[in-house]
């Protein structure tokens, strides 16, 4: 059986979207069953769970008798377990180039959310295009932005991509607009089947995207 823990206790008691919705939207649209645990605030604070974890953090991931721990980590074992990561070694380096490269746009965005929100969120909004540009240039690349942004298979970079763009959409409203290609990849990926009735479903939509700030 699979079960992820979501690192829920550092903001609020309830779920968060955090680090482990690239996770759940992959699982979910390649139609795997999964049982998850939340650890609230008050069980994290307690010490015995944190002490446990390896690099004393969440998430963490079971899968059969194997444990992992750092969401990229997680998202490289399904992209290789579930055929996720391009369909030879080049496609693969650029799945890691993209993965990388929204890992880049999670920390300026972590750090804005967790550290300048109120001085800095007007100067990260006008920076924003720049930071997107390089994803909407991938895509310009791959038959003309009208496929996945590795190749013509889904990778394990596309959940992790899709995750930030949406994440930002509702941070910066609007932000795709100048990004077309980027917009209508968001748009595509959330009409697939499985992840729209993911996205859809009230344990998606009834967790805040950013905690304890409630954008």
């Amino acid at each position: 059986m699979t079960g992820i823990c979501e690192d829920a206790g550092k903001l609020e008691p309830s779920s968060i979207v955090g680090r482990c919705e690239a996770i759940r939207m992959l699982l979910a649209d390649q139609g795997q069953s999964w049982k998850e645990e939340v650890v609230t605030k008050e069980d994290w604070l307690q010490g015995p769970l944190k002490a446990s974890c390896l690099y004393g953090q969440l998430p963490k991931f079971l899968d059969g008798d194997l444990t992992l721990y750092q969401s990229n980590t997680i998202l490289r074992h399904l992209g290789r377990s579930l055929g996720l990561y391009g369909k030879d070694s080049r496609a693969a380096a650029l799945v890691d180039m993209v993965n990388d490269g929204v890992e880049d746009l999670r920390q300026r965005c972590g750090h804005l959310i967790h550290h300048n929100y109120e001085e800095g969120k007007a100067q990260y909004a006008q920076e924003l295009p720049g930071h997107l540009k390089p994803f909407e240039t991938l895509l310009a690349q791959n038959q003309g932005g009208q496929a996945f942004i590795v190749g013509d298979q889904i990778s394990f970079a596309d959940y992790s991509l899709l995750d930030i763009l949406m994440t930002h959409q509702v941070l910066v409203p609007g932000c795709l607009d100048a990004l077309p290609l980027l917009s209508a990849y968001v748009a595509r990926l959330s009409a697939r089947p499985k992840l729209k009735a993911f996205l859809a479903s009230p344990e998606h939509v009834n967790r805040p995207a950013f905690g304890s700030r409630k954008i």
